[in-house]
């Protein structure tokens, strides 16, 4: 980015992180509506469906390290980043349309096909998006406030997604008509908002950075500063995924909640993590990104100690852990991926490797993992305990508190404990891209 001109920064950061909300937006269609859609609406059957889409998320898993190789190696027309990119939304918008918009009569071969095309699109949209990012600024702080924008993107792309959900609903549209119209809005945004990107954001050429090795996995495994992040940010995305596995279960059998009230605390966790957004920026800067990201893990864990203490109907106290964690949500989004753009330096100057996409993709990798086993442990553990939706046991419930809220708390406790002396401070950055900086002119 222009050094000189904040102005500039500020126009590219925002140009870059606003196709972060029509990445968003299908998210929840895809992951939450797709099992009942296909599976109970169109009567391709619960097993068939979720056999079909584990294939689709594996596949979808195994392409993002072969995407981050390859958008290191390879440099086309416009440069390393930005043709990925442009192609991936082609495929991802085709896919995106036809699954959530089925014909009448489908089947097993249909979800499948538009699955793996829609999830090979989204990776290569991805994991060159994430890497581009990184690639912006070497700045310590001027990398949070990009990916403080993106991640706030995403937010609001998520809660996009609801509102169209309940616009639609309000007019009176069925269940599967709400979710088709996702995938307009997200392909109509994203004609708009793709395009301000890839014409008015730099994008680097692989022939900026022919002095370091191409991507690869030598060595990789040996940096430790990307082990114990990745470490720590796998460790608490699996504490974000099993509270998100379990949410609207607790809601309704943990609080009594009613449906209609719902969305409400959805709405609210969501907003409070947009809102924070500038606090954890401003905390950043005086306490340092990855003491910062500590401090709200331990505040994140502070709430759901609550959580066990609340009784039926205790909705304002519960409001208020949303709120929090919501907070915390935040800096969980905003300060791990600036975090990583930092050990990328790390790793060029002690490698001389250029594999910012390939750690990137490792990344995804990791989110991917820690949220499906949020989910394949959750939901097992709480029936194992004797669970049952129509007369749950108070030991059930209890257990459903404990997995729900005690587990992800010592979960974020250990990653704290993981990523507290991280060595990466603002000093050691700083040295490290001075002498990256002088690497660069010595080879020129």
């Amino acid at each position: 980015m222009n050094k000189k001109n904040p102005g500039s920064e500020r126009r590219v950061a925002i140009f870059y992180a606003l196709p972060a909300i029509v990445i968003a937006l299908p998210t929840i269609p895809v992951y939450l509506n797709l099992p009942a859609l296909y599976g109970i609406d169109l009567g391709i059957g619960l097993a068939a469906t979720g056999g079909i889409l584990l294939l689709a998320r594996l596949f979808d898993t195994l392409t993002d390290p072969l995407i981050g190789v390859l958008s290191d190696r390879l440099s086309m027309k416009g440069g390393r980043r930005r043709p990925w990119i442009a192609i991936g939304a082609i495929f991802a918008g085709i896919g995106l349309f036809k699954i959530l918009n089925p014909p009448e009569v489908v089947s097993g071969t249909y979800l499948l096909s538009w699955s793996l095309v829609l999830y090979a699109g989204w990776t290569m949209v991805n994991v060159p998006y994430l890497a581009w990012g990184a690639e912006l600024s070497n700045d310590y702080d001027k990398r949070t406030r990009i990916t403080a924008w993106r991640e706030g993107m995403t937010l609001v792309g998520i809660l996009a997604a609801g509102a169209v959900t309940g616009v639609t609903a309000q007019f009176g549209w069925k269940g599967i008509d709400s979710i088709g119209a996702i995938s307009w809005v997200a392909i109509g945004c994203g004609m708009i908002v793709l395009p301000l990107m890839l014409f008015n954001v730099p994008d680097y050429s692989i022939a900026m950075r022919s002095k370091q090795r191409p991507s690869s996995f030598s060595n990789l495994f040996t940096n430790l500063p990307f082990l114990r992040l990745l470490g720590s940010w796998f460790i608490n995305g699996l504490a974000n995924g099993i509270p998100a596995a379990l949410f609207l279960i607790y809601l309704e059998y943990g609080l009594g909640a009613d449906k209609e009230v719902l969305p409400l605390f959805v709405l609210v966790y969501f907003s409070s993590g947009i809102a924070s957004i500038p606090v954890w920026l401003w905390l950043s800067s005086k306490l340092g990104k990855h003491q910062t990201w500590c401090w709200a893990m331990i505040t994140a864990c502070a709430a759901f100690v609550g959580v066990p203490f609340l009784p039926p109907g205790a909705f304002v106290a519960f409001g208020i852990i949303c709120v929090i964690t919501g907070m915390a949500l935040g800096a969980d989004l905003t300060l791990p991926p600036s975090i990583q753009a930092d050990v990328i330096d790390y790793d060029q100057w002690r490698f001389g490797s250029d594999r910012v996409g390939l750690q990137f993709a490792l990344w995804g990798m990791s989110t991917k993992f820690a949220l499906a086993l949020g989910v394949g442990f959750a939901l097992p553990a709480l029936e194992f305990s004797g669970f049952t939706p129509h007369q749950p046991s108070e030991t059930s419930l209890w257990a459903l508190v404990v997995i729900y809220a005690l587990i992800p708390a010592v979960l974020k406790l250990i990653a704290v404990s993981i990523i507290w002396q991280f060595p990466l401070t603002r000093a050691r950055h700083l040295a490290i891209r001075r002498r990256l900086d002088r690497r660069e002119r010595e080879t020129r």
